[in-house]
């Protein structure tokens, strides 16, 4: 009887056995194909197509290899440099760095942006600026705590979801580095030049180089560098010191192949920082300033360089 009940039992889990590999088995080459068709579409549809901003004419992003090197001050006095230098023109200054926005403290603006009929935020505006970014609409205390997915569909909504037009150069402040955002703007906006921020030292120039290279395999026109923090200005007596890697930094980005021009070398000054944290950029608080002055070079020279490349679509 032993015996029996132990066959049955043996027949039982024998036959469940096969039947579950035999239906592990048919579920798994349907997933397979499944991928497998899901991954030829891809490849038949090739990258995501570049589309121009609803109302934006330029697209100009201000990147930087390394944290710290000074590309959000960079974004913002360019910015509201260029809404000083061209006031019957319209500009914008997209913050694309979710996880540590810069833009709501150095253009002191607060608050939510309110939604429009069709459900697009609309821009706060400062210094003549439209400005959007993540720092609006989380707590400035909250950390952002996200995956890429998330943080690419944040991208998308600061991008799309908000009412830029009519706008002649939006400028996008990027976050440091080469990794998801600075790729997916490169393929799917239509960008008009990118100008890489760095210092003088090798740790940062590298980074640099490699954030421009980024740049060079996406077809992104790369307009310059700006060498920041390049010497010291004593505050007591106003002498200037080069900084002992200024010399080779120099050498190494004017010698880069593509776009490889220095459009400012920017001396470091407690007052830029110091005016940036108070939400007031120096082009604003310090005009006749050297630093007010470097920035509206930065701008005509931008400008200059799209027109030359016949990318410049400002009428």
């Amino acid at each position: 009887m032993t015996t029996h009940i132990a066959y049955l039992w043996t027949s039982v889990i024998g036959t469940t056995a096969k039947n579950t590999r035999r239906s592990f088995h048919v579920q798994s080459c349907s997933k397979w194909n499944k991928e497998d068709e899901r991954r030829k579409e891809m490849m038949a549809r090739g990258l995501p197509k570049r589309k121009a901003i609803d109302g934006v004419k330029n697209v100009v992003l201000i990147a930087s290899g390394k944290g710290g090197v000074g590309k959000s001050t960079v974004a913002v006095n360019l910015t509201v440099g260029l809404a000083l230098q061209y006031p019957d023109k319209k500009f914008g200054l997209l913050d694309a760095d979710v996880f540590g926005p810069s833009v709501p403290l150095m253009m002191n603006l607060k608050g939510k942006p309110e939604v429009d009929s069709k459900n697009l935020m609309i821009p706060l505006q400062n210094y003549g600026v439209k400005c959007m970014s993540m720092g609006f609409l989380v707590d400035e205390k909250s950390p952002v705590v996200w995956r890429g997915l998330m943080v690419m569909q944040a991208i998308e909504d600061l991008v799309r979801g908000v009412l830029w037009g009519p706008l002649d150069i939006l400028v996008v402040d990027m976050p440091p580095g080469t990794g998801d955002t600075q790729l997916s703007l490169a393929q799917t906006v239509l960008i008009n030049g990118a100008v890489m921020v760095t210092t003088p030292q090798k740790v940062a120039l590298q980074d640099a180089l490699k954030g421009a290279e980024m740049f060079r395999k996406t077809s992104v026109p790369l307009l310059g560098f700006v060498l920041n923090m390049s010497s010291y200005i004593c505050p007591s007596c106003g002498q200037s010191s080069v900084l002992n890697a200024t010399s080779s930094a120099k050498t190494t980005l004017n010698s880069y192949s593509d776009g490889g021009r220095i459009l400012a070398e920017l001396p470091f000054a407690t007052e830029v920082s110091e005016t940036s944290d108070d939400g007031r950029p120096i082009v604003i608080s310090n005009p006749e300033s050297l630093h007010a002055t470097e920035f509206r070079k930065i701008g005509q020279e931008v400008i200059r360089l799209l027109l030359e490349t016949g990318e410049e679509q400002i009428h």
